[in-house]
């Protein structure tokens, strides 16, 4: 039988999802962050690697990583540490247990919300109004203060209501409450430094303008292999005001230059709340010069070509918000705090996705008891699993994170799919003096309709309570656009040949 285009477009969607989630059966532990200034950052280990051997044992989880560690340094003496990855290998000589944090191998590129892995959460707002682009430049450089007290899994965004009140989502995994109401209760500073003088500070105070996206004064400017990898550098500029470049041009005067002749002998360093992030080379031309544009250089690095060029990138973005906004640029209150248990985890996703698969399972039996059909069961089976395998797709290609809203979203699409399949095979076994086209199609019109109106109540209640119920929202249109698009008409066409 001739496998209609409907059909066919359901299939290669199917697949196209199912590549998206790539499931994964790698076992070791995945890195989540390494310490900058650390030997293995040096050696090349990145987050996102997967540890699977250390010292010719192999790991598995995360408690035999532990394990490992604890027996490597309970002595306290140096050692040498073999790291195979799942790519790579490291050797570094340390009396340290590894300045690395680590976590289970996803299975899937799906992503959980902190519903799922626990942490804290905070609904944040400026205390004076705000534009979009002010609240975007208030999120970069909040991200970059998280960045340096060194948590990971930070999730930070703007978000506004129906009011058009604007607040900034902040999201951390593992983190207490009193954590993020401390890091959030401070406004920092930002602070550029030539030996321990100040030269200039971030903001307005002493800096005009960053360079961002003019490639003739920022960018990348060469690759090149070294040691365990690659590496990237870039430059950009950064236009001082008079008195900010007088001040440099003072502290800068008597200083010599290192052993290239390229640059001076001291370093510019950068310092978020009186913590280093970064330290940046500066040109031997620039030495007791009044000039209001200096270049800023610097470079990332990877173990590969391509690594290394997102590294490098993702420095000089860095590295232009704090020099361009400083510190926080105002003052922050906490609207609302939560916290997150962990407990949901794994059992919860599991328990949730059993009770889907159970309830579709009796649905598609209960659908074989009333039409006494066993293809149409096993259709309506098939199109609900598909719809499933759709929506994690879309999520998994979109990198949204799945939160309890998000579930919430997929059992009401679920649902919603299910009755309309029904609509389906009820109109198709009516009026036997229409043609079983005419009958689908009818059908189809009742499912638009019904669509359009759930779209139009989805639509507000993204942006509803400040963005809480986005994963709700969000998880439902795809949902349910995917099945209006793919599953119903597939759905359609399969009853249309057993009713034809």
């Amino acid at each position: 039988m001739k496998i209609g285009f409907r059909l066919w477009l359901l299939i290669v969607v199917l697949l196209i999802s199912l590549l998206a989630i790539k499931p994964s059966f790698d076992s070791g532990v995945v890195v989540t962050s390494v310490e900058k200034n650390s030997s293995i950052f040096e050696q090349g280990l990145r987050q996102g690697q997967i540890i699977k051997v250390i010292n010719g044992q192999e790991i598995e989880t995360i408690e035999e990583y532990s394990e490992v560690m604890k027996n490597l340094f309970a002595d306290g003496l140096e050692k040498r540490i073999d790291i195979t990855t799942k790519d790579n290998e490291f050797t570094i000589l340390t009396n340290e247990t590894l300045e690395i944090t680590v976590g289970d191998v996803p299975r899937t590129r799906i992503q959980t919300g902190l519903d799922l892995r626990g942490g804290s959460r905070a609904l944040v707002q400026p205390d004076v109004a705000v534009t979009e682009s002010e609240l975007q430049d208030l999120v970069a450089i909040s991200r970059n203060r998280f960045n340096v007290y060194g948590l990971s899994d930070v999730n930070i965004k703007g978000i506004t209501d129906l009011a058009g009140n604007r607040f900034m989502l902040v999201e951390v995994a593992g983190a207490t409450p009193a954590d993020l109401e401390q890091l959030i209760g401070q406004q920092g500073k930002f602070e550029a430094k030539v030996g321990n003088v100040t030269v200039f500070e971030g903001g307005n105070k002493d800096i005009s303008d960053v360079c961002r996206n003019d490639a003739t004064c920022a960018g990348l400017r060469e690759c090149f292999q070294v040691e365990g990898g690659y590496a990237c550098n870039f430059a950009f500029a950064v236009y001082l005001k008079e008195e900010a470049a007088q001040k440099h041009a003072d502290v800068t005067r008597n200083l010599s230059l290192d052993e290239t002749g390229q640059h001076l002998s001291e370093k510019l360093y950068l310092f978020v709340d009186d913590k280093e992030v970064d330290s940046l080379s500066i040109s031997s031309n620039l030495r007791g010069q009044v000039t209001t544009q200096i270049s800023i250089q610097g470079s990332g690095s990877g173990p590969t070509r391509e690594d290394a060029i997102a590294d490098a990138k993702d420095s000089m973005n860095r590295l232009q918000t704090v020099l361009l906004t400083g510190s926080l640029p105002y003052k922050l209150e906490i609207v609302k705090l939560d916290t997150i248990s962990p407990s949901l985890g794994k059992n919860f996703i599991y328990s949730i996705f059993t009770a889907v698969i159970a309830a579709i399972l009796v649905v598609s039996l209960v659908v074989l008891v009333r039409y006494r059909k066993i293809k149409i069961s096993l259709a309506l089976l098939l199109t609900s699993f598909s719809e499933l395998v759709i929506i994690l797709g879309v999520a998994a290609i979109i990198r949204w994170n799945l939160d309890l809203p998000s579930i919430a979203g997929i059992l009401a699409t679920i649902g919603t799919g299910v009755d309309q399949q029904i609509i389906i095979l009820d109109e198709a076994g009516r009026s036997k003096s229409l043609s079983i086209k005419e009958r689908i199609k009818r059908a189809s019109t009742i499912i638009l309709s019904a669509y359009l109106t759930l779209l139009a109540a989805m639509i507000p209640l993204y942006w509803a309570s400040a963005g809480l119920f986005k994963g709700f929202a969000l998880t439902t249109i795809i949902g349910v656009t995917a099945g209006v698009l793919i599953t119903r008409p597939a759905f359609a066409e399969i009853v249309r040949r057993i009713e034809g």
